[in-house]
Formats: C-alpha cells, sequence, structure tokens
C-alpha cells in the first residue's frame, strides 16, 4: 500500500476516493472515523487515502493535482444523451438518469 493523501475532512476524502474509484485506481480511508474521537486522540488524526497498488502511484498523483486544483471546465450547460435533460456543466451525470456528460 502507498499512502496518497491527508485529507482535511472525511467529505473531502470520500470525494478524492469517489474520483479515484471512477478512474479505476483502487483506494481505501482509513482513519476516517477517528475524527470523532478528537478530544481523547490527538488532533491530528484525518481519514488519509491509501493507494492498495503503488502501480497507480503516478496517475493517482496526477488525479489528486487535478482534484486539488479545482475544476477547470466552463459551467456551460450540456444536454443528455439518454434521457434529454439539461444539466449544469459541472455535473458529470445527468441529475436524472445518471448517464454520463458526453466526451467534449
Amino acid at each position: 500500500m502507498e499512502r496518497l493523501f491527508e485529507a482535511a475532512d472525511r467529505l473531502q476524502a470520500q470525494q478524492l476516493f469517489d474520483l479515484l474509484a471512477e478512474q479505476g485506481v483502487d483506494a481505501v480511508i482509513l482513519g476516517d472515523y477517528l475524527s470523532g474521537a478528537i478530544g481523547e486522540l490527538p488532533a491530528d488524526i484525518r481519514p488519509t487515502l491509501w493507494l492498495l497498488s503503488s502501480q497507480d502511484l503516478s496517475r493517482a498523483r496526477a488525479l489528486l493535482a487535478a482534484f486539488l486544483a479545482g475544476p477547470q471546465e466552463t459551467t456551460s450547460c450540456w444536454t443528455c444523451p439518454g434521457c434529454g435533460e439539461r444539466n449544469d456543466g459541472q455535473f458529470r451525470l445527468c441529475w436524472r438518469c445518471c448517464t454520463a456528460k458526453p466526451s467534449p
């Protein structure tokens, strides 16, 4: 296992975990629930993402850098090819039918 990133909180850890999973990178979140023990344990306990395979490290670091940089795409609307619903540009899945946003 390779340590990738110590997240600020559970939400950030889960968002990155989901991004990695979407791109086929196997990871786990360790220490996810330890923040509830702050006060009893040291305060520097945060959820940490670990890669299951060190072969994914370079790709995972590139995904992490893009994740930390924030959204780069425009916010122009797109029409779902599955159901015809209009979606805001920042969404990668249709809110109605979960069809993926078409590639540009």
